[in-house]
């Protein structure tokens, strides 16, 4: 059995068949042909991208005041208006249960990984799960955003004494860059290691985005790992246009990229918590997918090993001749 197929069953999988597929490109579908530009300041309400991250700072900030809250974000309020009432509504939100299951589900796997841990957030540049959560020693944490709003983010939560766990890394990826897996690669990543990908908050503008992102993370995640988080629920309706259901759909975007996907009921996540959502609507999809390819760094280690083999092979019949 390889290494990579000690690590593969360590994380509960069958290894995976080695998939030969293209180099991947970043290409940044998601404000325009020149990238993310975020150019707003708190406070200003032209920007989608930072109305986004503010709404979704709020919504934790005000089940952070709540008698029996979900989760605590100590942070959230530095982003927002600390005169809200608080919530005494007995109903959640689906944006703070779809916060709680993947803060729960997030640290219960990263807890299974022996040695370096990796986390890749695909955020809206106000995630605080990088100061909050109770990350386990030898964690790599990646914050991939919007390049000016997470700078704005980062000089309040620095303002509020917010830090980092001394035996974790942190590194911040503006979303715009040219490339990249290649700068993941230079920051540490390891795609002959576990990893665990989440994306919440991060505002999609068209379904090129989305499948950019889901082929950089079929890319650089080995097999094995997990991708989970939000999607905006318009996804599903691109599918339906072309004659899938949205479940099928689902099913085959992710499975072309190589991962087993599955959709997580809002409904019955509530029940488990013994909670009660509210009865707004709330167009998003909660899922959990599984990769199961070899990332390009294990098939590239995989191209080694094989050609090894070969020229060993070669230069033992050479000289049995």
């Amino acid at each position: 059995m390889t290494s990579a197929e000690h690590v593969a069953a360590g994380f509960g999988v069958a290894p995976a068949t080695p998939v030969w597929r293209r180099t991947p490109v970043w290409r940044p579908k998601l404000m325009g042909t020149s990238g993310v530009r975020l150019r707003a300041k708190l406070g200003d309400g032209s920007d989608p991208f930072l109305q986004s991250a503010l709404s979704a700072a709020s919504l934790r900030f005000r089940e952070t005041l709540r008698p029996e809250p979900l989760f605590v974000d100590p942070y959230a309020g530095c982003f927002v208006s600390t005169d809200n009432e608080v919530d005494t509504k007995k109903q959640t939100h689906h944006y703070c249960l779809a916060t709680k299951y993947i803060d729960d589900k997030l640290l219960h796997i990263i807890n299974r990984i022996d040695g370096l841990k990796q986390v890749v957030l695909l955020t809206d540049g106000m995630d605080t799960r990088p100061y909050r959560l109770n990350w386990p020693s030898s964690t790599l944490i990646f914050d991939i955003s919007p390049d000016e709003l997470y700078k704005i983010a980062a000089e309040k939560l620095e303002g509020v004494g917010a830090k980092i766990s001394r035996s974790c890394l942190f590194y911040h990826i503006p979303l715009a860059s040219s490339n990249l897996q290649h700068v993941l690669h230079t920051k540490g990543f390891n795609g002959s290691r576990p990893s665990i990908w989440v994306i919440q908050g991060l505002l999609l503008m068209n379904l090129a985005s989305f499948e950019d992102i889901l082929f950089v993370v079929s890319s650089m995640a080995m097999n094995g790992s997990l991708f989970l988080g939000e999607l905006p629920g318009w996804l599903a309706d691109t599918g339906i246009g072309r004659n899938f259901d949205s479940g099928k759909w689902m099913d085959k975007l992710f499975m072309t990229n190589g991962f087993r996907v599955d959709i997580i009921n809002y409904d019955e996540v509530a029940r488990n918590l013994g909670k009660q959502l509210t009865s707004e609507e709330y167009r998003k999809i909660l899922f959990v997918a599984e990769q199961l390819r070899f990332s390009d760094a294990q098939m590239e280690t995989w191209r080694r090993e094989f050609q090894r083999v070969e020229e060993e092979g070669d230069e033992d019949g050479f000289e049995e001749l």
